[in-house]
């Protein structure tokens, strides 16, 4: 006799395959694979580093700089979502790290309306689950690096 979780996991298929950064972003384009958009950041992070070696110095040099906080804050606009990241222009002063004031961001606006009017950037556009894209144009804190610029069809990194 299975337990209904026991039922469900039964019926699950898992594939473990070791794929490189800009190899998981191309199978996420591709839509063999899906992660959510703070892992999708960090996979466009990983890629500035081309071996293990070269992360793992960055990692030990930069780790007793300190790390920042990040809530990442949702604006709902008219075709899509906007993940504030801290340092967004339109980040709020005194994000709800907890979830209790159920702050709600929204806006009539389309997205590109939203990106023609701003300039100081640091968010992830959603139009689609695998439709994402990172805009970042300030300076990382505490020494730490901003994602590598990419163009991909479906997703792709803005940078300074």
């Amino acid at each position: 006799f299975l337990s209904a979780a026991e039922t469900i996991i039964s019926r699950l298929a898992f594939i473990f395959q070791w794929s490189s950064p800009p190899e998981a972003i191309e199978r996420f384009k591709s839509q063999e694979i899906w992660f959510p958009p703070p892992q999708f950041y960090e996979f466009c992070r990983l890629c500035n580093f081309s071996s293990l070696g070269e992360l793992q110095k960055f990692s030990s040099e930069r780790a007793l700089e300190g790390c920042e906080r990040w809530m990442p804050v949702m604006l709902s606009a008219a075709d899509g979502f906007i993940q504030l990241l801290p340092g967004d222009e339109l980040y709020p002063e005194d994000p709800d790290y907890t979830g209790e004031k159920k702050m709600i961001m929204s806006t009539d606006k389309k997205v590109e309306d939203l990106m023609k009017e701003g300039g100081i950037f640091h968010r992830i556009v959603i139009k689609n689950t695998n439709n994402l894209a990172v805009y970042v144009n300030i300076q990382a804190k505490y020494k730490h690096i901003n994602p590598l610029m990419l163009k991909l069809t479906k997703a792709f990194i803005l940078s300074q």
